[in-house]
Formats: C-alpha cells, structure tokens, sequence
C-alpha cells in the first residue's frame, strides 16, 4: 500500500529551524510531482513549496521565499522541508504529498502523508 510518512516537526523558538522529512513506500517518489501542504489554526491548507515532475521546478509560496527549501533524494526514496528563520505565522499541520501534478495545488496530489505538527513560540 502506497504510504507517505513524515518526520521533523516540532516546537521551535522564532528564528530556529526545522527539518521535516516524508518517506514513500510501496511507490517510487521520482515518477511524481511532490509538494508541502501547511494547515494552520482556523485556515485553509495551502501549498507551501512543491517540485514538478516534468522539469524539476520548484515553488514557494511567497510567505517562505528565502527561508524554506524544498528537496528530494530519489536514491532514498524521501523528500524534506529545510524551514529557517521560523516565523510563529509558520506554525501549522505540515503535510507531504505526491502526484501527477501540475501545480501545487491540494487537489491535484493523490498521496498525502499523515502531517506533522510544527510550532513556532517563544
């Protein structure tokens, strides 16, 4: 069964960093378009960064320009979320997902991992 599970989250004072990681099983996350969803409280999911499939591209959304990066190992079969400089704005329900998307946009992924918790205080 194809599963994505993540790791990293947790709390962190503003200005730190945090490194999320999502491991595939049962697919191979290179065929796919993989991306970051964040759900903080009382808001909607929205894309956080995400690579496409077909040329490699990245997207940041414009809250994480110049702090967060977006990464993939393909021998390992896991994607990551380098977070710096944390903003308590940044504290939300991280998700990874994977699929044949071409944009990052929640409903074009079809595997979603399970979230991580990531808080941001002082």
């Amino acid at each position: 069964q194809e599963q994505l599970v993540e790791s990293g989250g947790g709390e962190v004072q503003p200005g730190g960093s945090l490194r999320l990681s999502c491991a595939a099983s049962a697919f191979t996350l290179d065929y796919y378009s993989v991306g970051w969803f964040r759900q903080g409280p009382g808001k909607e999911r929205e894309g956080v960064s995400c690579i496409s499939r077909s040329d490699g591209s990245t997207y940041y959304a414009d809250s994480v320009k110049g702090r967060f990066t977006i990464s993939r190992d393909n021998v390992k079969n896991t994607m990551y979320l380098q977070m710096n400089s944390l903003k308590p704005e940044d504290t939300a329900i991280y998700y990874c997902a994977a699929g044949w998307a071409g944009a990052c946009i929640e409903n074009e992924f079809d595997y979603w991992g399970q979230g991580t918790q990531v808080t941001v205080s002082s």
